[in-house]
């Protein structure tokens, strides 16, 4: 009989078999202890779970609760009766129903972009990426393409058919010096980062815009985590240490989080009706019969408009409250920055243990562990919101020092 050969994996961009075989016994730990997988009701601004139990979330990201703002439900329904669909499906190269274009001339304006909209953070990337790597949004050279390290998991599972148009490296977060050092050596070099990550911190913006004067660098950003929350009219870190949105620079950013709403935004500079007809027709997903719903659209209308008025800048002004109040009482790495997210460290043996401590106490935070962070820095990730109340960050702090989980950082 003749032996069959087994496959042999090269790995080099991604390990299910490695991230899976360390970070499912967290996930199973998690939800062993109750801390995932848990169902629950929102009422007047706490979950409650079937069983009864109340307790307030930290680790949700629409930071300025938006997404259960009056105007953006209303904005939803409202749309879908002046439409009288769902979900019109087909691809937008095709048929496209007038709200889409409504909204992308809205997010526009809004962004002082030109915004192609896409149904998720993920999906827009998945498109654009190989794009960028095959050269049709470089300048028809395929560049060398640097991955952050530290990038999100939406931007390095593209890795691999990036790889198949293009070189891929990757890089220590941030790494200005490899950076420039890559420029000197490739004619054309694009480097793939958050521009806000989901760990608590901004790419350096200025730094790297001073790379593109002196190379040409391209960057693509994800600032998925401070669209709205930061800027005149929420426009995010990155747009907001930009004077005007460069042909060298591409933002992508959800339009879930702190935006309120549903989908993606895809902000770009002065691109060719040619350019953008390579998306539309060739990015991947944003090109099958998958465009935004046309509930989503109506409630983005709805937060592009509360984003134009004084009520925005009322609620980032709060949310920044929030924020200094977690810092008075509970030194981290973050405290002082802008930036929602918190990082109570933790030995990976205990975190899970301490964030069943605080559910029990009425406070959910998520633990965080490898893969989502490397290992040996494993900690309690606090998302500030406007809708948590002064005294329940007084009372998740109190319980965070009663449990002495700042051991590892008064080290």
């Amino acid at each position: 009989m003749i032996e069959k050969l087994k496959v042999k994996p090269t790995n080099r961009y991604r390990n299910n078999a490695k991230a899976i075989g360390i970070g499912n016994t967290f996930w199973d730990n998690s939800e062993h202890h109750g801390l995932a997988g848990i169902v629950a009701d929102l009422q007047r601004g706490r979950l409650y779970t079937q069983e009864g139990h109340s307790f307030v979330n930290f680790s949700c990201c629409s930071y300025l609760d938006l997404d259960s703002h009056i105007q953006v439900i209303e904005g939803a329904i409202t749309a879908l009766r002046k439409f009288g669909v769902l979900d019109h499906c087909i691809p937008r190269t095709r048929v496209q129903i007038p709200a889409l274009l409504e909204l992308e001339a809205s997010l526009s304006e809004l962004f002082e972009a030109q915004v192609v909209s896409a149904i998720s953070a993920s999906v827009a990337t998945s498109g654009i990426l190989p794009l960028i790597a095959s050269g049709h949004l470089t300048d028809d050279e395929r560049p060398l393409m640097i991955f952050d390290k530290n990038c999100h998991v939406s931007m390095q599972q593209v890795k691999p058919i990036c790889a198949d148009e293009t070189e891929i490296v990757t890089c220590s977060h941030h790494d200005l010096d490899f950076i420039e050092d890559q420029c000197k050596l490739y004619e054309r070099v694009c480097y793939i980062c958050d521009g806000s990550d989901s760990l608590g911190g901004y790419a350096p913006v200025k730094e790297l815009t001073q790379l593109q004067e002196c190379y040409g660098l391209y960057i693509y950003y994800d600032d998925s985590h401070s669209i709205s929350a930061y800027g005149k009219r929420g426009v995010g870190y990155v747009r907001s240490h930009i004077d005007c949105l460069n042909d060298h620079t591409i933002i992508t950013a959800t339009l879930n989080k702190a935006f309120g709403a549903s989908g993606a935004a895809i902000l770009l500079g002065d691109r060719s009706r040619e350019t953008l007809r390579i998306i539309e027709r060739f990015a991947g997903a944003i090109s099958y019969s998958q465009p935004m719903n046309i509930a989503a659209i109506g409630a983005c209308l709805a937060s592009a408009d509360i984003h134009r008025t004084k009520e925005l800048h009322t609620l980032q002004y709060k949310l920044q409250s929030k924020i200094a109040l977690f810092d008075s009482l509970v030194p981290t790495a973050q405290a002082g920055s802008t930036f929602p997210i918190r990082l109570v460290p933790a030995a990976d043996s205990e975190v899970i243990t301490l964030g069943k401590l605080l559910f029990e106490a009425g406070y959910y935070v998520s633990p965080v562990f490898f893969p989502i962070v490397a290992r040996g820095t494993a900690g309690l990730r606090v998302m500030m919101r406007t809708g948590q109340t002064d005294d329940d960050i007084r009372g998740l702090a109190q319980v965070i020092i009663n449990n002495r989980l700042l051991s590892e950082v008064a080290k």
